[in-house]
């Protein structure tokens, strides 16, 4: 029997599968739609949808670069344990090489993309694993860069990741190093801004406002006040700028001083897994019970 692929997208919408699992059930079943889902249910496949609603709050971050492209990606799944789980963390770097290779404009696009690893549309890779590890996996966000040189990464414990864009006159090991160590400190001291003349305007003037009403300066003449604060923000900014910031390894310097004369640093973006996400709210004796109910 011929199957249409208005038969694939029927048991996709009934059963939450992947194209790829959907189509080879309707082949096993010889069109038989009901047949095909109770296939797709003895495999496990057809409760992936089911756990999409689910809170999906842990995971690993994953880095990828292949010569003078870098990806970053944050995997998400429910809990620490899966995400410990080799086949997730395998799952996650696939993902970032998929990112740097394919340049999806956006998660919903690089789910209908094919993967360049296993030659499968993602949706349909991440949903197997969905039904073999048990738990909703979403890919939460990521971010590409074409570097003019060569962009470096770094990942602390899967939890915390770093992707940075540099230039330099000549690529070197030195400079790969330099790349690497700014990598670490930007994953430890969480700079928002390169310099500080990305600092938007509002956002000077907002603790500008701060400072001006904390309450040891309330009894100050206005020129002494504005001296103060002007004192304060400069200090304040310094500590939000990548470049004005004491070196992680070596506080005597900035980053600025260390990589003076041998690169200059074009953009960054730090990952902190899970941020502004709601986290489980389950012990590990609810969690386990669930998934013996389960």
């Amino acid at each position: 029997m011929e199957i249409k692929a208005s038969m694939v997208k029927e048991l996709r919408d009934k059963t939450g599968a992947g194209m790829m699992d959907a189509k080879k059930a309707l082949v096993e079943a010889n069109g038989d739609m009901e047949k095909a889902a109770e296939i797709l249910r003895q495999k496990g496949i057809a409760s992936a949808d089911k756990k999409m609603g689910r809170i999906a709050a842990e995971g690993v971050v994953a880095t990828y670069i292949d010569g003078k492209i870098g990806a970053m990606v944050e995997m998400n799944c429910e809990t620490d344990f899966v995400a410990k789980n080799e086949n997730f963390k395998n799952l996650a770097n696939m993902m970032a090489e998929a990112v740097a290779k394919l340049n999806p404009a956006s998660v919903e696009d690089m789910l209908k993309m094919d993967c360049p690893v296993c030659k499968k549309p993602i949706d349909d890779v991440v949903k197997e694993q969905i039904a073999k590890i048990g738990e909703k996996i979403t890919i939460r966000r990521f971010v590409r860069y074409e570097s003019a040189c060569c962009p470096a990464t770094y990942v602390h414990n899967g939890k915390i990741g770093v992707l940075l864009d540099v230039k330099c006159e000549k690529e070197c090991e030195e400079t790969k190093a330099i790349a690497k160590d700014i990598c670490l400190h930007i994953a430890s001291s969480a700079p928002e801004f390169v310099s500080r003349d990305q600092i938007p305007a509002s956002v000077i003037e907002e603790e500008k406002r701060i400072e001006m009403g904390k309450e040891d300066l309330a009894k100050k003449p206005e020129n002494i006040r504005e001296k103060i604060v002007a004192g304060r923000i400069d200090k304040l900014m310094a500590q939000r700028c990548l470049l004005d910031q004491p070196f992680v390894k070596d506080p005597n310097e900035t980053i600025a001083q260390l990589i003076e004369g041998k690169l200059s640093v074009v953009r960054f973006e730090r990952y902190v897994l899970g941020e502004g996400l709601e986290k489980r709210q389950e012990n590990f004796a609810d969690e386990v019970m669930s998934q013996i109910k389960g």
